[in-house]
């Protein structure tokens, strides 16, 4: 269902987010992001005024992944930005990330590595979102009987769509299907789980 009419309004900023996935001749994927960040009218930035034709940001990010999600390689672009000089400067650094693993705690790995005056607030979010991009990417070319050791497939009990008690897992997912939750009676006579 779409959203709600909006009250009547003028844009004022245009955020641009983009992840692409590839799957590379040697083996391993890279995922590709871009965040574009533009402005309907002419603005000012701390270095005068600035056209509308020129983006506020234009940042970019490729990080190269093998089939178990670990990180081999990063490289980062600043191409348009507040300060020159000062914001694409930080970009080397996001090679600290490699070796990390973007299903097991690379948001917490951003944090801690590029948080704060270590990164760039904009690089930053764009990679808190690659895990999932990298997920979609690989939707398609891993099935579930990939998953080593019989285990459950990773993208189970991630979601509320995917809970192993869910209706969703009954059906695409039997296997793994661990019935309905029971549900108790609260004192005002209200189920709860």
């Amino acid at each position: 269902m779409p959203l709600s009419p909006p009250a009547a309004r003028e844009r004022l900023h245009l955020r641009r987010v983009t992840y692409e996935g590839y799957r590379r001749l040697d083996g391993h994927y890279d995922i590709e992001a871009r965040l574009t960040d533009s402005k309907d009218r002419d603005y000012a930035v701390a270095g005068g005024q600035r056209s509308r034709d020129v983006p506020v940001h234009d940042m970019l990010l490729r990080v190269t992944i093998d089939r178990r999600f670990e990180v081999l390689d990063i490289e980062a672009s600043t191409e348009s930005m507040p300060y020159p000089g000062a914001c694409n400067q930080i970009a080397p650094a996001y090679r600290k990330l490699i070796g990390s693993n973007l299903l097991k705690g690379f948001r917490k790995a951003i944090a801690e590595k590029m948080g704060g005056v270590r990164g760039c607030t904009h690089l930053s979010e764009l990679l808190g979102y690659l895990p999932t991009a990298a997920v979609q990417t690989f939707a398609g070319e891993r099935r579930d009987s990939d998953a080593p050791d019989g285990r459950k497939p990773f993208q189970l009990d991630a979601c509320h769509a995917l809970a192993t008690d869910s209706e969703t897992v009954r059906v695409y997912y039997p296997k793994w299907y661990v019935g309905a939750r029971e549900t108790a009676v609260v004192d005002e006579g209200v189920t709860a789980p």
